[in-house]
């Protein structure tokens, strides 16, 4: 079983017995697409939830929930998986801060996790499992023969989804 590496503002596409595993979820989110009927599985590290927020035209594709988002799907679909069959689970986007300021550019967490739903909601993408917020961050693996996403956090264990 070979288990690939996600980076930070990176994505990519498994398939059995193949993982995808990414650390260093804090205020980022982790996007798992799973199509079960044709075991195709993916993963985005999304930091930032809209590439307008990017300073040059060149940039990371993975970085922006607006970008990776669409861009795992394409790959995934040149990895043989149906959007019809495609499910989401979310992990990731916690507060890792406090601000006293409550200023919304502070909150990238939150912010990142409702521009990646936005985004699966345009693709008709229905989000079967979510662990997201707090103030801890995740490991997240995701098994692309069974879809089990397992969640590993600092003080609170490991968990499926």
């Amino acid at each position: 079983m070979e288990i690939i590496k996600i980076g930070m503002a990176d994505l990519g596409v498994a398939r059995p017995p193949s993982r995808l595993r990414t650390t260093g979820l804090g205020s980022c989110v982790g996007v798992v697409l799973y199509d079960e009927r044709n075991k195709v599985a993916g993963m985005a590290h999304v930091m930032l939830p809209h590439s307008t927020l990017g300073k040059t035209a060149a940039t990371s594709v993975g970085k922006y929930a607006d970008t990776a988002i669409p861009a795992l799907i394409e790959q995934m679909e040149t990895a043989g998986a149906h959007l019809r069959h495609t499910v989401a689970k979310l992990a990731g986007g916690a507060q890792m801060f406090s601000f006293l300021s409550g200023s919304d550019t502070m909150r990238i967490g939150p912010r990142n996790v409702d521009a990646c739903k936005e985004m699966l909601a345009l693709k008709n993408i229905p989000i079967v499992a979510e662990d997201t917020g707090g103030s801890f961050g995740r490991t997240i693996e995701l098994d692309s023969q069974t879809g089990m996403l397992m969640i590993r956090t600092v003080n609170q264990g490991t968990k499926e989804v």
